[in-house]
């Protein structure tokens, strides 16, 4: 590997990177490594750079060696690419540094000595990780090239740059937390109806005096307070003055000094978490969204990666696709009525939500009998959730009801990811994204070994017997089988890739119960109704309790988060209710 300066950015190693005098950059630590690929693959795949069928290519900072590499496209094959890169990487770290390198992505050397973990978003070390952003900035404006300047958890759906040539007035065009559509076409959003935050995880600079007296004030203005967001700070600046519009160009406005030109990219096509995953704007207008960006989701850095694989818009490594010990799955069984009939409400919204809830716990259990991985069916809601009070839906948004909601809205999955302690939660059990067996990275060998397993209310005929195939790729299994039961059955299909249950409800009785001796009575053993739970059960329970989260929130109340229970069923008369004081806990 070369030596760490040659690494430097500078303005001739940046030209390297530079087509129609833009340069798209991102950045990031070790922690985002895959993220940073996946970005990476997106913009190749929408041709943002010269691709042509042949070798790879790879054009280094400083012109380094030319290096041959494979890089696989789709699936488990391997091809080869002429790639002539026009973006560029920025590493926290070394090791992130190092790893681009041998991947063949061009990256520089931030300087930035970052750690190599996930800090987590509000931390010292994340602040100081969105300060680096501006400082870039500063740094690559005076080379006189535009900046398109991306967070690594957002992906390219299609190549955004004839997009932004269309408004060549402007000096910075930025994404925006606007949730409400102020245009139904692709044109620029209104700037008088965008009351959300800029966004800065997508925003694109020109070179001009303007955009580089706002850059060196923001950079000021993190310097002086080190407890300034770098995105509060950017809004505050940008919006000392907001107006009026550019005569002639309605779409863009006098902002900052009263001399900058800012556009707002449209929210229905440059998506935010919020546009793309629960309203689904661009597909309700009929549009072609450029970009998404992992925002409002609730799941940490995992909630993002689950956000973009359930879109079929992350990419893994193939074993991702083939685990070891092969996938659970089953069909989901939703009422009309729970889906469709009546009023939405906090009511409405619990029955089906619980509904789903019990159907997954079962599936959980067995996942963790048969040591599978678990692919999450898909999860209905009727309320959206958003971390400030609200009727149901956000007024003015495109929100249907129901509607498909990512599983963040109702799990942890931060929390379903961690590590935790197999002597205290029991083994861990390894899931998937609904959309998993849709994806076109899933191998022929796992979609052609797939088993049906059909429950049972008796025995039935001989030749469809427990544990028989009925017919070929189908076996019965009694309802209520116990936890023998199901090892006994399934075990001899463990070579078998996916497993999928018609149904979960009734599928399992249950752990195996520890019974409770009680004193004798004339000399015969008599046991407790309720004997205590197996080690085994005590520790499931205790990990998928912590895998549900809370609904936010009812309006006008200090305290209006209500929270999901795992084990609802178990508690008569429950009711989905905010907690009573700020210091009540999960179930």
């Amino acid at each position: 590997m070369p030596p760490l300066e040659s690494f430097r950015l500078t303005k001739e190693a940046a030209k390297h990177r530079v087509k129609d005098n833009v340069l798209i950059v991102t950045f990031g630590n070790y922690a985002f490594m895959d993220f940073i690929l996946t970005w990476v693959k997106h913009l190749t795949d929408v041709n943002v750079s010269n691709l042509l069928v042949g070798n790879v290519t790879f054009y280094y900072p400083l012109c380094l060696p030319i290096r041959i590499l494979p890089q696989r496209i789709r699936g488990n094959e391997l091809k080869e690419l002429k790639v002539a890169f026009f973006y560029l990487t920025g590493a926290m770290d070394i090791k992130l540094l190092e790893a681009l390198y041998w991947t063949g992505i061009p990256v520089y050397d931030m300087g930035s000595h970052m750690k190599t973990i996930d800090v987590g978003w509000g931390s010292p070390e994340f602040h100081k990780m969105g300060r680096e952003k501006v400082f870039l900035i500063n740094s690559l404006l005076p080379f006189g090239y535009e900046l398109l300047v991306c967070d690594t958890d957002m992906v390219w759906l299609k190549n955004p740059l004839p997009y932004l040539a269309r408004f060549p007035e402007a000096d910075i065009l930025t994404s925006s937390d606007e949730l409400v559509p102020s245009v139904t076409d692709d044109s620029l959003d209104d700037w008088t109806h965008v009351n959300g935050a800029f966004n800065i995880g997508i925003f694109h600079w020109r070179p001009t005096d303007s955009a580089m007296k706002l850059a060196k004030e923001w950079k000021d203005l993190l310097l002086a307070n080190d407890k300034i967001w770098d995105q509060n700070g950017f809004n505050e600046l940008v919006r000392k003055v907001y107006g009026p519009g550019v005569k002639g160009k309605k779409d863009l406005v006098y902002t900052f000094d009263g001399k900058l030109k800012l556009g707002v990219l449209p929210a229905s096509i440059f998506c935010s978490g919020h546009t793309y995953f629960v309203q689904a704007q661009y597909q309700q207008l009929r549009l072609q969204p450029y970009a998404v960006h992992t925002t409002f989701q609730f799941g940490g850095t995992g909630g993002k990666r689950h956000r973009l694989r359930e879109a079929m818009l992350f990419y893994d490594p193939p074993e991702y696709y083939d685990t070891p010990g092969g996938f659970l799955s089953f069909k989901p069984r939703i009422p009309k009525s729970l889906l469709l009939d009546g009023p939405h409400t906090i009511q409405s919204h619990f029955s089906l939500v619980n509904y789903q809830m019990k159907q997954i716990r079962t599936a959980l259990a067995i996942a963790s009998l048969l040591k599978r991985t678990l692919v999450m069916p898909p999860l209905w809601c009727r309320l959206d959730r958003i971390w400030f009070g609200h009727p149901g839906v956000l007024p003015g948004t495109l929100t249907r009801q129901p509607f498909l909601c990512p599983l963040d809205h109702v799990f942890e999955v931060n929390t379903m990811l961690e590590n935790s302690s197999e002597e205290d939660f029991g083994p861990g059990i390894d899931f998937r994204e609904y959309s998993f067996f849709d994806n076109p990275m899933l191998p022929e060998g796992v979609k052609s070994s797939w088993l049906e397993v059909k429950l049972r209310e008796e025995e039935g005929s001989r030749n469809c017997s427990a544990g028989n195939q009925c017919k070929p790729g189908v076996v019965s299994l009694p309802k209520n089988s116990s936890e023998e039961m199901l090892v006994q059955l399934l075990s001899p299909h463990s070579g078998v890739k996916v497993i999928e249950f018609s149904s979960m409800q009734d599928a399992f009785r249950g752990f195996s119960s520890e019974a409770r001796s009680l004193p004798p009575i004339h000399g015969r053993a008599i046991h407790a109704r309720d004997p205590p739970p197996t080690v085994r059960e005590r520790r499931f329970r205790k990990r998928v309790k912590r895998y549900v989260g809370i609904w936010c929130c009812r309006e006008n109340l200090k305290v209006g988060h209500i929270f999901y229970d795992m084990y609802w069923d178990e508690k008569p008369g429950w009711k989905p209710e905010p907690p009573r004081t700020e210091e009540d806990h999960p179930p």
